[in-house]
């Protein structure tokens, strides 16, 4: 990405690996929501190879690096915290000062190799195919949400948003005992997606659904201020709503301070990754998801932009493109 709304695909030079660094040959990088508005300028730095959902194989290592070695099939998390501010020194490395990630700030995986910190490098089991592992950072991302949320167990829960993070927001609530989970999606195939995935029903608004008393946990996963204003305002009594999805920031909503104050309602943020990068790597080897629902489309680096395209209008679920080549997608 050279410029906002610009992308180029050209040949650069190698990267070559500093003492505590790994070089990494590229299997596949997912898109994000992220990468669209590094696009357009609002986020992160210009220019920049973007991708920061990441896998490959390890193909080169500093000289200072003991834990990884030469063919070591690794997701990579993308987050380049400074470790020295005191975010950092409190152990809120997600909220650092001048927190940066691969593919964002910096080169990322849209590339056939990538430079990576090795301790940023999780290496993955045999078993683990490196097309679907690609889901392991948004899922680290998910598991900082309901780290963030805390139990659910007997909640009732109502997620903005059928894409990717919000169909991982409805998988993990599977596993964290809520008594129903209601979708809101205004894509039809979204919708009937979060269906097939188990939601208690969904739909293009809530009014489709019977909840007179609200819901005790509501998610927004989409990022959309409509949407964020909406469920704002469906929060039960004693309720929380969590900001997920990633807004422009430039994106407002209104409240009330009232009915924050008389229904004892509680809002709170989720900030990308926090010591649960590697939490996700092993959940994602169990096979606590079918990666294979997830990846619905799979391109080669050379039509990167077209995938971009796809991904902003909506087309499936998440979007993978492959540096080196769509022969070496699973069968």
């Amino acid at each position: 990405m050279t410029a906002p709304d610009t992308i180029e695909v050209t040949t650069i030079d190698d990267p070559v690996p500093r003492p505590d660094d790994v070089i990494i040959e590229v299997a596949a990088v997912g898109l994000c929501g992220t990468d669209l508005q590094i696009l357009a300028g609002e986020h992160g730095v210009l220019p920049v190879v973007p991708g920061h959902e990441v896998t490959g194989t390890v193909v080169a290592t500093g000289g200072a690096v003991e834990d990884l070695r030469i063919g070591d099939r690794v997701a990579v998390d993308p987050s380049l915290p400074c470790r020295a501010c005191r975010f950092c020194r409190r152990g809120r490395e997600n909220l650092c000062s001048t927190l940066g990630a691969l593919g964002v700030t910096t080169a990322g995986g849209a590339a056939e190799y990538l430079r990576a910190d090795a301790d940023r490098c999780i290496v993955l089991p045999d078993h683990v195919d490196l097309h679907g592992a690609t889901l392991i950072e948004p899922l680290s991302c998910v598991l900082h949400g309901y780290d963030v949320l805390g139990p659910t167990l007997g909640a009732s829960v109502l997620i903005y948003g059928a894409g990717t993070m919000g169909l991982l927001m409805l998988e993990m609530a599977k596993h964290t005992g809520p008594r129903s989970v209601h979708v809101v999606d205004p894509n039809g195939e979204r919708q009937r997606r979060a269906v097939s995935f188990g939601c208690t029903a969904a739909g293009p608004g809530v009014d489709d659904f019977d909840a007179a008393d609200g819901w005790d946990v509501v998610v927004d996963a989409s990022g959309n201020s409509d949407a964020i204003q909406d469920g704002i305002g469906r929060v039960a009594r004693g309720g929380t709503f969590l900001q997920f999805g990633v807004a422009t920031p430039s994106a407002r909503v209104s409240i009330s301070p009232y009915e924050i104050y008389h229904h004892e309602i509680t809002i709170r943020g989720s900030m990308a990754v926090l010591n649960s990068f590697e939490r996700a790597a092993d959940l994602f080897a169990t096979g606590v998801i079918d990666w294979r629902a997830f990846v619905t489309s799979q391109r080669p680096l050379s039509e990167y932009a077209e995938a971009l395209d796809s991904f902003r209008r909506g087309a499936g679920v998440k979007t993978q493109v492959l540096p080196g080549g769509l022969q070496k997608a699973p069968s």
